[in-house]
C-alpha cells in the first residue's frame, strides 16, 4: 500500500474511534474538519519512510505511530490559529477551526486530538508493548516541555530568543519524533535518528520563514507576513533572504550526511533531496500589498 494511503487510513481510523458512541455532534464534526484535507502529511511520511528504510518489521505499529504524530501536528495547528496566538482566519485554504466552529470548540478539538494521539499508541501496544511505550515517551517529549512544540510556542513570549533553540522546539521537535518513532516502530534504536529529524525540522522552519516573508496568503493557503506582524524570531530577519536560502541548503546537505546506516539509506537520501527541491523557495507568485 502506498505511504499516503497507509497514513490516510490510519488517521481516518483514529478519527472514527474518536467519533464513536454518542459524542457532541459539532465537536465530532470539528475533529474531522481539523485533519482534512491533510496537506502533504510530511511528518508521517518521513516516519514511515524511516520505518521502511529500517525494514518495516511492524507495519501496524508504524501506521499507529504515523497517525499519532499527524494528530499531534493537526492539534498544534488548531491551537496556533486561535486568537490568543496567531489569530489566523484561514488554514489549508479554508476557514480555521475557530472560525468555522467557535473558539471553545477549537480549543476542545485540539485537546481531543492530543488525547486521541496517545490513545492510538496505547492501543498499538498489542503489537509490541515495549515499543509502544517508547513511542509514547518520544511523542510526549517532542510535544510538551522542556523541548517539545509547547516549549517552541513558549519561546515566543520571551524577551530574548535563541533562534536555533526556538526552531528546534517549535518545528524540529515533531520531525525528530518522526525519524525516531519510525526507527523504533521498525525495531531500531531511537537515538541515532535524532540528528536527521532535527536537521529536516530546522530546514522546514527556515523554509517556512522564507515563504512567510516572500509569498502572499493566496499562495500559502494561510495568512502571510505573520512573523513580521507578531514580531516573531525568524531566519529572514536574522539572516536576510539570501542568507536564509544559503542556510536552508546547508541544513539539507547536512541532513543527507546524517542518515544512519540502514538498508534503505539510499532511499532516504533521495527523499531528503526531493524535500530540498520542494522547500527551495521560488519567486513569489504575487507580491503582497
Amino acid at each position: 500500500m502506498p505511504l499516503h494511503a497507509r497514513i490516510e487510513a490510519a488517521v481516518a481510523a483514529a478519527i472514527a474511534d474518536g467519533q464513536s458512541g454518542s459524542p457532541p455532534p459539532r465537536l465530532a464534526s470539528a475533529l474531522q474538519y481539523a485533519v482534512t484535507p491533510g496537506g502533504a502529511r510530511i511528518r508521517p511520511t518521513i516516519l514511515l519512510s524511516v520505518a521502511l528504510a529500517c525494514g518495516d518489521r511492524r507495519p501496524a505499529l508504524a501506521d499507529a505511530a504515523a497517525a499519532a504524530l499527524e494528530l499531534i501536528h493537526c492539534a498544534s495547528l488548531v491551537h496556533d490559529d486561535l486568537p490568543m496566538f496567531d489569530d489566523a482566519d484561514v488554514r489549508r485554504g479554508k476557514p480555521s477551526v475557530h472560525r468555522a466552529y467557535s473558539e471553545p470548540l477549537a480549543l476542545l478539538t485540539g485537546d481531543s486530538l492530543i488525547v486521541m494521539a496517545f490513545d492510538v499508541l496505547a492501543r498499538a501496544a498489542v503489537h509490541d508493548c515495549a515499543a509502544a511505550v517508547e513511542l509514547i515517551r518520544i511523542l510526549a517529549a517532542r510535544t510538551g516541555m522542556p523541548g517539545g512544540i509547547c516549549a517552541g510556542q513558549g519561546w515566543e513570549s520571551e524577551a530574548a530568543v535563541d533562534l536555533s533553540a526556538y526552531h528546534r522546539a517549535k518545528t524540529g521537535a515533531l520531525f525528530i519524533a518522526a525519524t525516531q518513532m519510525g526507527a523504533v516502530a521498525a525495531g531500531q534504536e531511537a537515538e541515532p535518528w535524532e540528528e536527521l529529524g532535527a536537521r529536516i525540522g530546522e530546514a522546514f522552519q527556515v523554509a517556512d520563514d522564507l515563504r512567510d516573508a516572500l509569498y502572499d496568503s493566496e499562495t500559502l493557503g494561510k495568512p502571510a507576513g505573520q512573523d513580521a506582524i507578531h514580531a516573531r524570531p525568524n531566519a529572514v530577519a536574522a539572516l536576510g533572504v539570501q542568507g536564509a536560502i544559503r542556510r536552508l541548503n546547508d541544513i539539507l546537505a547536512g541532513a543527507i550526511a546524517s542518515i544512519p546506516s540502514c538498508p534503505g539509506e539510499a532511499m532516504l537520501a533521495a527523499m531528503v533531496r526531493k524535500t530540498a527541491e520542494r522547500l527551495t523557495p521560488v519567486a513569489p507568485v504575487r507580491a503582497r500589498a
